[in-house]
C-alpha cells in the first residue's frame, strides 16, 4: 500500500481503533456471501481500506478450484479508464496539453469528425461519440480487426452534438490512449507501467493475465450451469477496458485516487477529476464516475468484460474505499457497483472515523486575522474563519454550520495579501479582493483600513447595509428603522 501518515484519530485515550470490530467484519463477510449465493457468482473477492491502508478482505468461490485471494488477478474492464485519465491529467499538469485542446491538435490522423473533440469532452463522455466502434462486438473479437484509429469511428462518428449531453463512449477512451502514445512516444501501457504502476508499487496490474488469475465465466440465466468466456486482446480499444488487476493493487489505486501521490498526480488534480463535468445517473468527472448512496459521496468506476465484473469506489470525506472483483459476465438482480458501495457504507455506518484533534495554528499573519469575523452581503450574515496558514473559510451564518467556500492566496509570484481565489460554493473560481479606504494612513499597516470585500463584484461589509458604506445602488438614507404596520 502507499505510504501514509499515522493518524492520531485512531487512538483515543488508551484505545486503538485501527482494526475493524468483529461485528463489522462479520457484516462485510455476510454481505459478499449473500451476493455470491443470490447472484450465482462463480467467484467474488473484495477489500475495504481506510486512510490508504487495507482494513478487511473476503472472498467466496466454488469455481476455478480455489477461493480467490487478494493476489489473484481479475479483468477490471472500464476501471482501466481511471488509469488512462490519470495519464492524460499528468500530461496536462506538465503543460503538454490543455483540457480545452482539440484532439486533432495532437493526433492529426484521428479521422474525420473526431479531430474537433476536446480532451475534456473525451474524459467526461460529453464528446457525442458513439458508444462502441464499428464491426463485431469488440470485447469478444481480436483487436487486430481495428488496426487504425479511423477503424474506431462509426460513420458518422457522433451520436450527439459535442458538449451537449452525457453519452458513455468506449471509443473516446480508445482515442485518449492514442493521445497518450503520441505525446509520450510509447505504447500507452508501457507509459502506464513506467509512470504510474511502478511508482505506486502495483506489481500485479497488467495488460495481459498473469498467474494466478481467475477464469471468466458466463452463468446460464435459467440454469445453474456455466460457460467459459474467451479472452481477447482488444488492440486500439485496450485503453477502454483491457487491464487485469488484483484487490491488493486496486486498494493501492483507491488510496491513491483519494489522497494523491506527488510522484504520480497531486491531490489537487485528483480532486479536480472528482468535480462533476457531465450529468448522468449520478454524474461523471474527468475519467471518474460519481455516485451517491445515502450520505456518502463516492467516486471511482465500475468495469465489465466478458466473464468479469468489477467496481471500485472511494468516499474521500470518510477516507474509505472498497473494491469488488467477480468472474461472471452478468447476473440478474445484481449490481457490482451497489455491492462495493454497500461495503463502504457498512464501515461508515458502524465505525465512523475519528476526526483529527483540534490544534491551534503554528503561525498567524495579523493582516489575515483582521479579515476574520462577521461580514454582510446586504442583510445576509456571513463569517470568515482562519482555518490554515493563509486559508480562510467563508460560511453563511443563517445556514447550518457548513463550509461554503475556501479562500486561498491568488496564484502569482508576488502575492499582495489582498487578492484571494475562491474554491467551492457560489463563488467557486472567482476572485475576492480586499478593498481598503482611500484615506487609510500609510503607517496603519495591512490589518487596518479595510473598507469592504469584493467577492466577484458582490460587496461584503462589516455591517448590514451601512449608510456610509460602499453598497452598490446606495442605501435608503433613513437607514434601518422600526415600523408599525
Amino acid at each position: 500500500m502507499p505510504t501514509s501518515k499515522t493518524h492520531s484519530r485512531h487512538v483515543v485515550g488508551d484505545d486503538d481503533f485501527t482494526d475493524l470490530l468483529p461485528e463489522t467484519r462479520r457484516a462485510l463477510a455476510h454481505r459478499i456471501s449473500v451476493a455470491q449465493r443470490d447472484a450465482r457468482l462463480p467467484g467474488v473477492v473484495a477489500g475495504v481500506l481506510r486512510d490508504g491502508e487495507p482494513l478487511w478482505w473476503g472472498a467466496r468461490s466454488m469455481v476455478d478450484g480455489h477461493v480467490p485471494t487478494t493476489d489473484v488477478q481479475f479483468r477490471i474492464g472500464s476501471i482501466t479508464k481511471t488509469f488512462v485519465a490519470v495519464l492524460v491529467l499528468r500530461l496536462r499538469d506538465e503543460g503538454l496539453l490543455r483540457l480545452s485542446d482539440r484532439l486533432g491538435e495532437h493526433v492529426p490522423d484521428v479521422g474525420p469528425g473526431a479531430g474537433e473533440l476536446t480532451v475534456r469532452q473525451l474524459l467526461s463522455h460529453t464528446s457525442g461519440l458513439s458508444a462502441e466502434p464499428p464491426g463485431p462486438w469488440w470485447e469478444r473479437t481480436d483487436g487486430s480487426l481495428r488496426p487504425e484509429l479511423a477503424d474506431l469511428l462509426q460513420d458518422p462518428p457522433l451520436r450527439h452534438e459535442s458538449g451537449r449531453v452525457f453519452h458513455y463512449s468506449n471509443v473516446g477512451f480508445g482515442l485518449l490512449g492514442a493521445l497518450v502514445e503520441r505525446l509520450r512516444g510509447d505504447d500507452w501501457y508501457t507509459v502506464l507501467h513506467r509512470e504510474v504502476l511502478s511508482p505506486l508499487g502495483m506489481r500485479r496490474t497488467s495488460a495481459l493475465p498473469e498467474a494466478p488469475h481467475a477464469g471468466g465465466w458466463a452463468v446460464h440465466p435459467w440454469a445453474d450451469v456455466i460457460l467459459a468466456e474467451p479472452l481477447q486482446q482488444t488492440g486500439r480499444m485496450a485503453p477502454a477496458g483491457q487491464l487485469w488487476s488484483t484487490v491488493d493493487d486496486l486498494l493501492r489505486w483507491a488510496g491513491f485516487l483519494a489522497a494523491g501521490d506527488d510522484r504520480v498526480l497531486s491531490a489537487a488534480t485528483l480532486a479536480e477529476m472528482r468535480e462533476p463535468q457531465a450529468p448522468g445517473e449520478d454524474g461523471y468527472g474527468l475519467g471518474l464516475a460519481l455516485n451517491r448512496t445515502g450520505t456518502l459521496a463516492l467516486a471511482g468506476h465500475t468495469g465489465s468484460m466478458p466473464g468479469f465484473l468489477a467496481a471500485l469506489w472511494i468516499a474521500p470525506e470518510e477516507r474509505l474505499g472498497a473494491v469488488v472483483l467477480t468472474n461472471t459476465t452478468s447476473a440478474a438482480n445484481f449490481s457490482v457497483s451497489d455491492l462495493a458501495a454497500d461495503l463502504v457504507g457498512i464501515v461508515a455506518e458502524r465505525e465512523p472515523d475519528f476526526p483529527e484533534p483540534w490544534r491551534p495554528l503554528s503561525s498567524c499573519d495579523p493582516a489575515v486575522l483582521a479579515l476574520t469575523g462577521p461580514w454582510y452581503w446586504g442583510p445576509t450574515a456571513c463569517g470568515l474563519r482562519l482555518v490554515g496558514e493563509n486559508e480562510l473559510e467563508l460560511v453563511q451564518l443563517a445556514a447550518p454550520r457548513e463550509r461554503v467556500s475556501l479562500l486561498r492566496p491568488a496564484d502569482g509570484e508576488a502575492w499582495d495579501g489582498d487578492t484571494w481565489t475562491v474554491t467551492g460554493g457560489y463563488w467557486h473560481g472567482e476572485t475576492m479582493r480586499v478593498v481598503r479606504s482611500a484615506d487609510m494612513a500609510a503607517e496603519a499597516g495591512r490589518e487596518a483600513g479595510i473598507s469592504h470585500l469584493d467577492m466577484g463584484t458582490f460587496v461584503l461589509t462589516r455591517e448590514p447595509y451601512p449608510l456610509d458604506g460602499p453598497t452598490p445602488g446606495a442605501v435608503d438614507p433613513a437607514g434601518w428603522r422600526a415600523e408599525k404596520w
